[in-house]
């Protein structure tokens, strides 16, 4: 195992931040109603809808404008599951996670919370699983122009991706319990 001069490990303080943003996600999705996953704030809003035969689709159209418009909770659970955990994991840390792939997603919150949960569960096993050493190794040719990134740099970034959608969907929460 790597230690830095004075003895230490980063792995837990890495992993144990993570941990801890993860509870405040959970946390807040408690009590989660369909009406307030699929509340559009704002007109414009990218959701989760209706896609060809019986699935639904988070909407997410190429090229994306900029800014992007304002997004329900169903579209973030789906950013922060699919896009993000399940898609770290699938590049190197083990099969992709989800029955849902690409834009497909749920119309409800109880299978789109479960899927959370699914994807945030190997995610996690598969940091754990790097170890010290690993944490230090490069990501791999899979991710890209961040190929010589070590996966340290992964669970930061991660982290803030959870941080920032996960204080989104809060908002989005304490919002709509306010609203007229």
């Amino acid at each position: 195992m790597s230690e830095d001069v004075n003895g230490r490990y980063l792995g837990p303080l890495l992993l144990g931040s993570l941990d801890y943003v993860w509870s405040r996600i959970r946390q807040r999705l408690d009590g989660l109603t369909e009406e307030e996953y699929l509340w559009e704030p704002a007109p414009g809003c990218w959701s989760v809808r209706p896609g060809p035969g019986d699935g639904w689709q988070i909407d997410r159209p190429a090229p994306e404008p900029s800014p992007p418009p304002v997004t329900t909770i169903a579209w973030r659970l789906w950013h922060i599951a699919s896009e993000c955990l399940a898609d770290y994991t699938s590049k190197g840390l083990g099969p992709w996670p989800l029955e849902v792939r690409d834009l497909e997603w749920y119309p409800a919150p109880g299978l789109a919370i479960k899927a959370l949960d699914e994807a945030w569960l190997t995610f996690r096993a598969g940091e754990a699983e790097l170890g010290e050493d690993g944490l230090w190794q490069p990501l791999g040719p899979e991710w890209d122009e961040f190929a010589d990134d070590p996966w340290a740099a992964m669970i930061l970034h991660a982290q803030d991706e959870m941080s920032h959608h996960g204080a989104e969907i809060a908002l989005l929460r304490d919002l709509y319990g306010v609203r007229r």
